[in-house]
């Protein structure tokens, strides 16, 4: 057995590098845990600072290779380091990211409940700043795909492909 696993048995908390609690096990394409010692997909990196360029670059990567956690890691990165004024946009779009996440899941109520609140937050945003296209972004455009998907996953109830359903975000 690994360390890991053998830390694990002995009751001891997975930490990262800075000593915060940090789960060390892998996860599948749509951040699901998977047991110590499985083969799991790579994790994002966490606390990068990109430029919103490049955030929405990375997410839109992400999503088209339907990982969706994926791409919320990106946006969450961007909502804690970027200025103050963004963090409403950049929260909502990793809402819509996590309620694609649920979708794919099979969470048809998370799934719903977290696209509609993401739709609500990034047209807030754009209604407060005044800001339709903040780096290319079709915000009205993600409102709409979020609200329609919102409603096709509580009208289907099953599992979506988050790859055949991501958005575009420009």
């Amino acid at each position: 057995m690994d360390d890991t696993g053998s830390r694990r048995q002995a009751g001891v908390r997975d930490r990262d590098g800075a000593g915060r609690a940090r789960s060390a096990r892998p996860r599948d394409g749509l951040g699901r845990p998977l047991p110590y010692g499985a083969q799991g997909v790579a994790r994002q990196p966490e606390g990068v600072v990109r430029t919103p360029e490049r955030t929405v670059a990375d997410a839109q990567e992400l999503l088209d290779a339907g990982r969706p956690f994926h791409a919320h890691e990106v946006f969450e990165d961007a909502w804690k380091s970027g200025p103050e004024q963004e963090r409403g946009l950049w929260r909502g779009l990793a809402q819509l990211a996590v309620g694609l996440t649920h979708a794919a899941r099979g969470n048809v109520t998370g799934g719903a409940r977290l696209l509609r609140r993401g739709a609500g937050n990034v047209a807030e945003w754009a209604a407060r700043s005044g800001v339709r296209r903040p780096y290319g972004m079709d915000l009205a455009g993600l409102d709409i795909w979020a609200r329609e998907l919102a409603d096709a996953v509580e009208g289907d109830g099953g599992a979506v492909d988050p790859a055949a359903r991501a958005p575009r975000l420009r």
